[in-house]
């Protein structure tokens, strides 16, 4: 049964079973630390990697010394109000010394603004809230390969892979030979590399490599004018440098820079410690025997003697400093080994092996080269390894830190080629440092990244989760990483080293599968950039499961037994079973218990965060839980909140850590709660005030309101959640409701998967969330003059205005519908000849009678509220706005959207449905208690899915619900049911219920099991299969078999009808095919494709066709002409030539054919271009073209409406051929086209 636990600001009654031994880690460390190393060390790094900067002739010597940030201009909400950065100056103190006179000049140079870190992880960037998502790459390091050719033969190959710079690639063939290819360039056999670096004779290669067979068949195959150093360096150069004079000396210093220049090649500490790793000496002896004994090169004396099968134990005493006794320094450290397999008995095998170097070590050696290869003869031989790249031990996470270091470096280096060049040029006697630095590199470098790079994202902000899981993201796409056309199905699929690591079921759906995960609850990010997950260790000696907890990285795993969390322990910590279930490598093992070697920590650290939010995960089928875990981000944060009554017990971890809340920052006493803010008295007895955000629009139009949950007079602890955000509940997630579900068909109305509601959600507003959307109006100078924002409108009647203050912008707290007005503005119109009679009106009444034309900001197709706020810019006051713009307005609008038909909702386990009907509640069918229900779903929904999840959690939310009810109303069975379950009474006492019921958690993997659940169901008094007698609300007769009922968790999905219905009679056109444009931002028509064609045809309905191909689509003057007539309300004309027949006439005349149109009696039709056609409907229709060039392709319909038909709706015909110009270039035209058989596509 249940234990309580406090969460929030209620107790939540939990199945565990398991003791959690550590707490999670903050769920934005991901973020938050790699900023912070980034503030902390990353930024020193490069200073110090770039300094100094000495001029070409050695004579000026540029150094950055140290660096400061000041302080930010504005703050948080002043930044995301004035729509600017919110940065910090960066200023570095530079030292210039000049050789020559000795002098030494120092400065403090400004270099940018730097983008600042918000508490929760974000940044702000011109005013919006963006996120730079983690991104997993490729390691540097040496990987090594083996694949099968077709006669059966095993081909190895290797790379050599830097962080930048050239790399290095090694293949055998079937021939038995050895080549190498220096940064992708042709191959060439590996003995041309190995004399190059200084092995110059053939006798010197094979003592190297003790006379190897794929050396000497490498050599006997080699060119004959490669036999020395000198030859060696000439053939790579001119492999590399093809077209240009060889020399020796040029090839030296090719090589040189290649591979042994700081600057060209960095390995990065990640690569020299994978490097290590792969070629070092322990690694590669670990289980080998040695043939000859291991000797201190100082001292004389045997460290491992000959004949020893080396043991991990053995390597862990030989610390680094031992280790370059033993080997030297820079030598590379030989060892031999004796090998005996079924196909080898090898008396003795040479291991050519990496040096341990530092890590600030980062090119590449010429010892590393030649280990590189020997493990390549190595494995030939069948000893080493080859490496699995999807392996997460060689996937690293590169994380905001050093992303923007790499920006950082690259702005900087832009910037030490200019300082050179200006070194040369100016006067050594007057220079200063601030005169040769300049700082634009740097600031375009860092502003392009925040602004344009593929890994900086604008923050989805539906609700608190996901923001949350939007920061823990982890990306294989990007720059450096993989494109989604070349990724395959390897590196989408879940591997065994995500364990604790990545979650394997969030990932999303479609053609990004598998390369966007989701780091698990528990992983954390290491200094080289491996995600590393935590395990408990196993003392072996004293049978003890220890609370010691350790973080392993993939590979560190590889070779270690680790049992489940859920393995039982008796009370003294030690496995109650003699095998315990462990993973070992790839495989499930049942081990006995004194070989296990470390326990998982929790059952929660498989699964990421949004993952772990899903009651009963562990009765899902997958693919419906990655739907359901998807899905619990895409909820609208509701008006009124509800904590699930069925929760994991991580709704208070995720909301506390995603920042939505307001959290005490120190112990005190309440003193003042207002609407808007909370001060608390601390112990100390300074006021802390705590301002809360009212009704703020999100980065996706959802509202963002804080409301307090403490009184006057509250203590208060640190931490403690004192305001509700967006989608919490005294502190815990709540982004639905628990509802009242039945799982029955309903007269077809919840076929395939469609939901039917009780009208009684809609009445209590459960499911009604605020939207606020944003409009902006800005007055531009134009080269006809300056843009107004006035009330005074040109033909707008008074009606129209009546919201609209003195200077033309609407009112706060007015109700605007589709077209409304909210800015007035009037953009100048070209002034035309005057005649003389208007110079007269214009000499007596001045001014008014000048050419302005409407252009003011209107309320949009299908949107309509209250107008919430309203933002002014001006220049006058200094506000930071646009060139050219002289004043801004914004305007916000918010909506109030009940839940409607069409609406998306959703449960926690992917059962995801759409509203079909809202049902009257007295029709809906009602419990025998006379409880109607609030949703019916469709049992169909169920077996096929395999998400049994939804079914426990129904019985498990409806028994808690009743016993809720039952403790309430003070029933005296309850206790002793309760007693009968298992709960322990006299220790916890009676079990306390919120309004919904009782709040019970089930973590995933450690949960309620079927016992649990209807042991509950029990206690509750309900019937132990969770099914009832149901009755029909229409007629009060009782449904014919029993029906599953129980209490669910539903949500509503962002896919809202209303953001998505949309209707057009007419619009903007394409530019080249004079087709309606295609999707609601356009305001565009809807596609009549291939299909529908043949539909019409198939019916006969030649009329319909004919206009569906004409009038209604491309048909420039008879689209006018039936406009014309409907409004007219006379018989609609005959249709003209669309415009696709001339199209596709002039594509035939452009390919050579000399193609006319006929009529019936064999006379010629000329087909007249579009301008004539405009122009001639102009004439017929007297409309004044003024100022709208013909050619542009205005529709005619919106530019005739306001003179001929006074349409309310009507757009000024120039402002119409702005927008068709402009939509015809976005290239959309292809969208609404109709097309016959679809070749107008090639």
């Amino acid at each position: 049964m249940f234990n309580p636990v406090p969460v929030g600001k209620r107790t939540r009654y939990s199945y565990a079973k398991i003791k959690e031994v550590m707490e999670m880690p903050h769920l934005l460390d991901i973020q938050r630390n790699s900023y912070k190393w980034f503030l902390d060390e990353g930024m020193q790094e490069i200073f110090r990697d770039i300094s100094p900067i000495t001029d070409f002739t050695g004579n000026l010597v540029l150094s950055f010394e140290s660096f400061s940030l000041g302080e930010p201009k504005y703050g948080l909400d002043e930044c995301k109000e004035r729509d600017v950065t919110l940065a910090a100056p960066l200023r570095v103190n530079v030292r210039l010394i000049n050789k020559e006179t000795g002098e030494i000049k120092e400065q403090e140079v400004f270099m940018g603004d730097f983008p600042l870190m918000t508490d929760t992880g974000t940044f702000i960037i011109n005013g919006a809230e963006r996120v730079i998502v983690s991104q997993l790459v490729r390691s540097p390091g040496a990987y090594y390969g083996m694949e099968i050719d077709p006669s059966g033969k095993k081909l190895f190959n290797a790379q050599v892979i830097p962080n930048r710079g050239a790399w290095i690639e090694l293949e055998t063939d079937a021939n038995d030979i050895l080549s190498v290819r220096i940064d992708r360039t042709r191959k060439m056999p590996v003995t041309v590399l190995i004399r190059a670096l200084g092995y110059g004779t053939n006798q010197e290669i094979l003592d190297l490599f003790d006379n190897h067979p794929l050396i000497k068949t490498t050599l006997e195959n080699e060119k004959d004018n490669v036999t020395s150093r000198e030859e060696a360096l000439v053939e790579i150069y001119k492999r590399l440098r093809p077209g240009e004079p060889p020399t020796v000396d040029n090839a030296q210093q090719l090589l040189n820079a290649l591979f042994f220049d700081p600057k060209r090649y960095d390995l990065a500490t990640v690569g020299r410690y994978k490097l290590t790793k792969k070629l070092g000496w322990k690694r590669r002896v670990l289980g080998q025997m040695l043939a000859e004994p291991i000797v201190d090169k100082e001292t004389g004396e045997i460290v491992l003697p000959a004949d020893t099968v080396i043991e991990e134990s053995m390597l862990d005493e030989i610390d680094e400093e031992r280790e370059r006794a033993i080997f030297g320094e820079e030598d590379a450290v030989v060892v031999y080994i004796k090998v005996k397999t079924e196909e080898l008995d090898i008396p003795r095998m040479k291991l050519i092996c990496s040096p341990t170097l530092e890590y600030h070590h980062r090119t590449i050696t010429r010892n590393d080269i030649m280990a590189s290869i020997n493990y390549l003869l190595d494995l030939f031989d069948g000893v080493g390894n080859t490496d699995d790249i999807d392996h997460l031990g060689n996937r690293r996470v590169r994380s905001v830190g050093e992303l923007l270091q790499n920006q950082f470096r690259i702005g900087l280096s832009r910037m030490e080629r200019v300082i050179r060049e200006r070194m040369s040029i100016q006067d050594t006697d007057v220079i200063t440092p601030q005169a040769l630095i300049n700082i634009r590199p740097v600031v375009a470098a860092i502003k392009e990244f925040f602004g344009s790079s593929q890994l900086s994202q604008f923050m989805d902000q539906h609700n608190p989760l996901s923001e949350l899981t939007h920061k823990r993201r982890l990306s294989a796409l990007g720059p450096g990483g993989l494109s989604r056309e070349r990724a395959g199905f390897e590196v989408r699929d879940v591997h065994n080293s995500h364990y604790g690591r990545m979650c394997p079921i969030e990932t999303p759906e479609g053609p990004n599968i598998g390369l966007i995960g989701s780091l698990s609850n528990y992983g954390r990010i290491n200094r080289f950039g491996f995600i590393e997950t935590p395990y408990r260790k196993v003392d072996k000696v004293n049978h003890i499961v220890t609370d010691t907890v350790r973080y392993l990285t993939a590979d560190e795993e590889d070779n270690i037994t680790i049992a489940q969390a859920n393995e039982p322990l008796d009370e003294n910590g030690w496995f109650v079973n003699e095998r315990v279930t462990a993973r070992r490598h790839e495989d499930t093992i049942l081990a006995a218990r004194e070989r296990v070697d470390y326990m998982d920590v929790s059952p929660k650290q498989v699964v990421s965060i949004a993952t772990a939010m899903i009651p009963f995960l562990e009765n899902d089928d997958a693919n419906r839980a990655l739907m359901g875990a998807n899905m619990q981000r895409q909820a609208v944060p509701l008006l009124r909140t509800q904590a699930p009554l069925v929760g994991t017990g991580m709704e208070y971890k995720a909301a506390c850590d995603s920042g939505v809340m307001v959290l005490a920052k120190r112990p005190g006493t309440v003193e003042e709660v207002t609407a808007d803010q909370i001060q608390v008295r601390t112990e100390k007895g300074d006021l802390d005030i705590y301002k809360l955000q009212k009704f703020q629009r999100s980065n996706q139009g959802t509202c963002i309101n804080q409301v307090p949950i403490v009184y006057k007079g509250e203590q208060v602890v640190e931490k403690q959640p004192i305001a509700d955000g967006p989608s919490t509940d005294h502190g815990e997630l709540a982004l639905g409701f628990n509802i009242i579900v039945a799982y029955m068909p309903w007269e077809g109305y919840n076929y395939e998967d469609a939901v039917l509601l009780s009208e009684n959600l809609v009445k209590r507003d459960l499911y009604t969330s605020i939207h606020i959307e944003e409009y902006e109006c800005d007055a531009r100078d134009t080269k006809l003059g300056p843009e107004e924002i006035t009330r005074d409108i040109p033909n707008v009647a008074e009606d129209a205005l009546r919201d609209l203050d003195d200077d033309g912008i609407i009112r706060i707290g007015a109700d605007v519908r589709p077209g409304d007005i909210l800015v007035g503005k009037v953009t100048p119109k070209g002034e035309t000849e005057l005649t003389a009679e208007e110079r007269l009106l214009r000499a007596i009444f001045g001014e008014k009678a000048r050419e302005v034309r409407d252009t003011s900001l209107r309320v949009p197709h299908g949107e309509a509220g209250k107008i919430v706020d309203v933002k002014i810019f001006k220049r006058e006051n200094n506000d930071e706005l646009a060139p050219g713009v002289n004043q801004l307005v914004r305007v916000y609008i918010a909506q109030k959207r009940k839940i409607s038909v069409g609406d998306k909702m959703s449960g926690r386990h992917g059962n995801k449905g759409v509203v079909s009907r809202i049902m009257r509640q007295e029709d809906m069918p009602f419990l025998p208690d006379g409880t109607p229900v609030d949703i019916v779903l469709n049992p169909l929904g169920v077996p096929s899915r395999m998400n049994i999840g939804q079914i426990l959690e129904v019985h498990l939310g409806m028994a808690v619900r009743e016993l809720g009810k039952q403790i309430k109303a003070n029933d005296p069975t309850v206790e002793q049911r309760l007693r009968d379950a298992g709960y322990d009474f006299d220790k916890y006492g009676m079990p306390k219920p919120d309004i919904a019921g009782i709040h019970i958690a089930t973590p995933v993997f450690d949960g309620a099991g079927e016992d649990d659940v209807f042991g509950t169901v029990k206690a509750a008094g309900l019937p132990v299969d969770g099914k009832t007698v149901l009755y029909d609300g229409r007629t009060g007769e009782p449904f014919e078999n029993r029906v599953t009922v129980g209490c669910t968790y539903f949500l509503k999905l962002h896919h809202l009808v209303a953001d998505k219905i949309h209707a057009r009679s007419t619009g903007p056109y394409s530019l080249v095919t004079q087709q309606p444009l295609g999707g609601k931002a356009q305001f565009g028509g809807q596609r009549f494709g291939e299909m529908e064609v043949w539909a019409l045809e198939a019916y006969g309905a030649a009329y319909t066709l004919q206009e569906i191909l004409t009038v209604k689509s491309d048909d420039v003057v008879g689209r006018v002409k039936t406009y014309e007539a409907i409004v007219k309300g006379e018989n609609i004309p005959e249709p003209g030539v669309p415009e696709s027949f001339k199209v596709l006439i002039k594509e035939l005349q452009s390919i050579g054919l000399d193609i006319k149109v006929l009529s019936e009696d064999a006379q010629e039709i000329v087909i007249q271009d579009d301008d004539d056609d405009i122009n001639e409907t102009a004439r017929e229709l007297d409309i004044d073209v003024n100022g709208v060039d013909p050619t542009s392709g205005a529709p005619a319909p919106q530019a005739s409406s306001e003179e001929a038909f006074d349409d309310a709706e009507s757009n000024d015909d120039a402002d119409d051929a702005d927008i068709i110009a402009d939509l015809g270039n976005m290239g959309q035209d292809d969208n609404g086209e109709v097309d016959p058989d679809d070749n107008s596509e090639e």
